[in-house]
């Protein structure tokens, strides 16, 4: 039995899916009965429950071979720090009650660093507070920045014939599929091949930049012109607020942009076959171009 937080999400779902094929026992865990439905469908038995509801989540774990831990984002939160905290304990409160033995934890490059990052901030605080599990083996993945982000460029394209970021268009970035995430979670879930605490960064299959990226993306909608701009951290930010995310979270999103831009936010691990995973921007602007159509 293997128990997933996040299950409705993008890699918590792909993952519980990943696992069903297998013919594995999966306990999904969310807050709506509606969207678990797909995956008891298909065989995962349902706990419906708020993470921070700890005893929930504690009888969600028990009995477990393997914990996927994760902090569903919250995009309106005051607090977003204080947000990913609250959550971050309740979660590793039930894994130390239920006595789990192997946790992989959803993590993010950057979260090596307890300031300075953003909304990755709060995950350096889950990193610290599960590396304080003395009878947990706990491998914290820290994927680069997700190539579905460019998904939300969509109406810009269309609006204005252009994509925009607050990133420097022309430094080549690490950039990663969900899916890719999720394949990797599955393999460390099942294996339970780590002892103690580890990291592993998730760098997708190479460093590309954003010019790079209007390319490929471009390309396969049909615009050959297709080019990022670069604009200013604020008026990213506003935008953001104007989306209706809160102005916490905004500015946490600026302050990561400009640490990656600054280089502050970087992985700590060299590039390496097992770091390195297999979509590709070319891959994944075939499905950009399907959403972008639809």
């Amino acid at each position: 039995m293997y128990a997933i937080c996040g299950a409705t999400g993008n890699i918590g779902k792909a993952i519980a899916e990943k696992l069903l094929a297998h013919g594995s026992k999966v306990r999904v865990i969310g807050r709506s009965k509606e969207r678990l439905q797909p995956l008891t469908e298909k065989g995962a038995e349902a706990i419906v429950a708020d993470l921070l509801d700890t005893d929930a989540i504690k009888k969600a774990f028990t009995g477990t071979k393997a914990v996927f831990a994760m902090i569903p984002p919250n995009m309106t939160a005051a607090n977003y720090r204080g947000y990913q905290n609250e959550i971050g304990q309740s979660i590793a409160s039930a894994i130390e009650k239920a006595g789990v033995k192997y946790v992989v934890n959803l993590s993010s490059v950057g979260a090596h660093l307890p300031e300075g990052v953003g909304v990755v901030n709060g995950l350096y605080d889950q990193e610290q507070r599960l590396n304080r599990l003395e009878q947990t083996n706990v491998i914290h993945l820290r994927p680069s920045f997700f190539v579905e982000n460019h998904i939300s460029q969509i109406d810009t394209i269309k609006q204005h014939g252009i994509m925009a970021t607050s990133l420097k268009i022309d430094a080549p970035l690490p950039q990663i599929a969900t899916s890719d995430i999720a394949d990797y979670a599955v393999k460390r879930l099942t294996a339970q091949d780590f002892e103690g605490k580890v990291t592993r960064d998730l760098l997708g299959p190479k460093d590309v930049s954003m010019t790079q990226v209007a390319i490929a993306i471009g390309k396969a909608i049909g615009k050959e012109d297709l080019k990022f701009v670069q604009v200013p951290h604020e008026d990213v930010r506003q935008s953001l607020i104007g989306m209706g995310i809160s102005e916490d979270v905004a500015t946490g999103l600026i302050e990561l942009e400009s640490a990656i831009n600054d280089g502050s936010c970087s992985p700590t691990e060299p590039r390496s076959p097992e770091n390195t995973t297999p979509t590709t921007i070319e891959n994944f602007s075939k499905v950009f171009a399907q959403i972008y159509n639809s």
